[in-house]
Order: C-alpha cells, then structure tokens, then sequence
C-alpha cells in the first residue's frame, strides 16, 4: 500500500496542542512535548534497523522546511547512507577545522593550565610561559598550531643555540611537549617538528659539544670542619639553615620548606613530604646529635610553622638567602648544593659505607631499574650511622686519616 504524504498544513501544524508524534507521511513527524515545544523527526529503516533523526525545531523550521530536509535524507538512506552517522562525521570534520586554527599561544596556555598542579617548583612553573613568550611567541605564538613546522622551531632555536644552550635546550623540550599534546588533542597532524632525536639533532650542534657541564662549585670535604666552624660563628636564621643543610645533605629547597609538624625529635627523624621532593617520593631523613641540637634551638624560638622562617610573615626563607649569606662570608665561590657534593666525595673517599647508603641519603633514585624494584627499604638505620659520622667530621678541625667504617663509632 502507498505511502500517504502531507497530512499536515502549515496551519494545522500551528493549531497542534495534543502531546506525542503527529505524522505528516513518508517518516516525518512533528513532536509534541509536555513543555509545549514543537520538533520534526525523520523515522526510517536501515540494514533493518529503525532509526529516528531530529529535522529542526518549530517554528524555526516549518512544514515545507521539514520536507525538503527529509527528501534530502532518503536520498542517503536509498545510498546506503545513514544519515546520523553523515551529520556526526560532517560535525566532527567542522570541530577539526575550527580546532586547527587554534593557536600555538593558546595551546601552550592549555597545555600550561593542565599540568601546573604537577609542577612542585614555583620557579620552574613560572619558566615555561617566561621562555616562550620571550622566544616562541614571536616567531609563531599566533599561527595555527597546525602550521608549525621544523623551519619554524629552527628559527626560534638556533639563534640562541650556541650562546643561551640550557634555555635552548629546556624551549625545544616545552615546544615538542605543547605540540604532542596538541597531536593527541587532535589539533594538529603529522611527526613532531620540535622533535630531537633523529630530526633536530641533524640541524643543530649537541649540547656537549658546545659547553662542558657546569657543575656546582663544591668545597673540598679536606676543608668543611673549618667552614662549619666559621659558619657557626655566623649569627641568624639563614646560618642555621645552611647548617642544617650540611649536616642532613639536603636541598635547599627542602630546607627552606621545612615545617615543624615534619620533624620527630623523639625519634629523631625528619620526615619531608613527596610533594617536596625532587623524586615525588617521601624521604625519612636521620637526624645526628648534631641536627638535633641545632633544631631544639631553633625551637626556643619559634613562631612559624617553617622551621626557617623568612623576614615575611608566614613566609619560609627566600631562594637566595643562603646564596647570600655566602656570600657575606666571602665564599661567593660557593652553592649551598655543592655541599651534597662535598658531602658525596667524603663518603667515597673516607668512609666505608656502600654506595648505596650514600645515594640514598642524598634522596637520589637508584640509576639501576632492577636493583631499585628490589630494594623495599630505605636503609634507615646504616643512613643514621652514615649521618652521624658525617655530622663528627664536619665538627672537628684535625680529622684523621683513617677510613670509617659502617660498624664504627661516628668519630672521625
């Protein structure tokens, strides 16, 4: 039996209050809501299978618009073609053009936005949008993502390759960073032009071989007694700081945020928190006889919840005290985290500790993936006897020849 098409007017359309589907004939119907809304729908079959397609709203779409549309529709379904599936990929392909004009300014904000709670480091967050507003943006902050390609990068890299080689090298990391995301976000297509290996290290020159590593200068562990003792004689917070740095071989940034509700003294641990660590995994840190002291004096004067608190209130010590007091000391010759190293080289070349004892206490990630998955502990109790011989050594002005041993006493 034929189809019966256009039941409907255009007035009747108007005058319909009833609720549910009115039909006009040839799969369209006009929807009628509990709101008292209005709509058109296309029903029809597929591979045996019903389908229902919305055709616009009434009155934004009438009668005779409903009609054409649907026309329009049967012609794809007599294809083969489903229609849904046609609107959605048209739909898609139009959110991908418009999403390639977005911007390599605007991804790197995204990209910036999303993962700045995983940075611990203020400073370090506050470097990537410094960097590429300096040096990125200019070139090509305002092309679409899209359009960044290898001669781009190039021109914002090499200019600063040779003389600025660090920052150089840290932009190109962040530009491949923004522009892989924008790849999987679908943004952009094809190879990453900020790539290195195998792309950027045929154009430019590798960092070794344009600058020896510069390392941070470090005292000789022959001459940290005298500096302790003259360190000792220095009066305020930043001093005490800087000791207690020397004694546990911590970060500066690990001492300078360190709060009250981190240390034991019953037990004599410090423990600091993975969102301080440069590992992200909590450190236990042993505190010698030495650290103790040092922290009940600090103690009697307490009125922060920073162990060392800065001239602001409510503020830890700043970035640069320690440089400073250095400094004042006249060993502007010296990083308050070259004295890891001196710690390190102590350990190798006066003590019989493993390496291991001494990797750890510096809170380093074992290089060795198989050993690390195997080692559960923290070495707790040898890292205490490791710190209470270097807390001995540090605060005596002749020290002897001998080698310490992991079972000796802490007195050379």
């Amino acid at each position: 039996m034929a189809r019966t098409e256009k039941r409907l007017s255009a007035r009747a359309v108007d005058a319909i209050k009833e609720l549910g589907l009115h039909g006009d004939g040839a799969g369209i119907y006009l929807k009628v809501t509990p709101g008292g809304t209005k709509s058109w729908i296309l029903r029809y079959m597929l591979a045996g299978r019903a389908r229902s397609m919305g055709l616009g709203a009434y009155p934004l779409f009438g009668l005779a618009d409903a009609r054409d549309a649907a026309h329009h529709l049967r012609k794809l379904v007599k294809q083969g073609t489903d229609p849904i599936e046609a609107r959605l990929a048209e739909r898609t392909t139009a959110r991908l053009d418009a999403a390639r004009t977005l911007s390599f300014e605007k991804c790197a904000e995204a990209y910036i936005e999303a993962h700045r709670p995983t940075w611990k480091n203020e400073k370090h967050a506050a470097q990537w949008p410094a960097t590429l507003k300096s040096y990125a943006y200019p070139v090509f902050g305002s092309l679409p993502v899209q359009m960044v390609d290898t001669a781009l990068v190039s021109k914002v890299l090499e200019p600063i390759w040779r003389n600025k080689t660090e920052t150089a090298s840290r932009l190109r990391g962040r530009i491949e960073a923004i522009l892989d995301w924008a790849t999987v976000r679908g943004f952009r297509q094809g190879l990453n032009p900020a790539r290195w290996r195998g792309h950027l290290d045929t154009l430019l020159p590798e960092r070794g071989k344009l600058r020896k590593v510069a390392h941070h200068p470090a005292l000789p562990y022959t001459e940290i007694s005298a500096f302790v003792t003259d360190l000792r004689a220095q009066e305020g917070v930043s001093a005490r700081a800087l000791e207690f740095l020397i004694l546990t071989a911590g970060r500066t940034s690990e001492i300078i945020g360190a709060r009250w509700d981190e240390i034991d003294l019953a037990q004599k641990i410090w423990t600091v928190p993975a969102e301080r660590m440069k590992a992200g995994r909590e450190h236990r840190v042993p505190l010698s006889p030495a650290a103790v002291t040092l922290i009940e004096a600090m103690a009697r004067v307490r009125h922060s919840e920073f162990v060392f608190p800065g001239v602001r209130p409510k503020k830890p010590l700043s970035n640069m005290a320690l440089l400073q007091l250095l400094k004042r000391m006249k060993r502007g010759d010296l990083t308050s985290h070259g004295f890891r190293s001196t710690f390190r080289d102590w350990a190798a070349e006066r003590t019989s500790f493993p390496r291991e004892v001494a990797e750890m206490a510096l809170a380093h990630t074992l290089s060795d993936k198989v050993e690390a998955a195997y080692r559960r502990g923290d070495l707790f109790q040898k890292r205490s006897k490791l710190m209470e011989a270097w807390a001995t050594f540090c605060g005596q002005r002749n020290f002897a020849a001998d080698v310490i041993s992991i079972g000796a006493k802490a007195n050379g």
